[in-house]
């Protein structure tokens, strides 16, 4: 599974984006999909998660700005991003989960100014 993540860019504190990751072949909706990011000399951390007929998951400093979702029918992954912070910005990476093998998208980057 080959996965390509855009959407990113420079946007002012406050702001909104919506990052998209198109997956090369379908994906079963059972599979978990989720983002992940890392800040300039940060670890990459957990953003959020999805799968089908459980809740999605948000790590806590995004719960309530960030939503994820999924268009099974275009294979595709999104990540709405709104009330933008600083501290948000990094480089988002999506990831797939499928028979315990890990596929990364190559990220693309975002960047909150204030």
């Amino acid at each position: 599974v080959q996965l390509q993540a855009s959407g990113g860019g420079l946007v002012q504190a406050g702001g909104s984006l919506r990052l998209s990751c198109a997956a090369s072949r379908t994906i079963s909706s059972s599979v978990i999909m989720g983002w992940y990011r890392q800040a300039p000399g940060k670890e990459r951390e957990f953003v959020a998660s999805i799968r089908s007929g459980r809740d999605p998951n948000y790590a806590d400093s995004v719960q309530g700005r960030f939503t994820i979702s999924r268009d099974n029918a275009k294979s595709t992954l999104y990540l709405q991003m709104n009330s933008l912070k600083p501290e948000d910005t990094a480089v988002y990476y999506c990831k797939a989960s499928v028979q315990s093998e890990n596929y990364w998208g190559q990220g693309t980057l975002v960047t909150v100014s204030s």
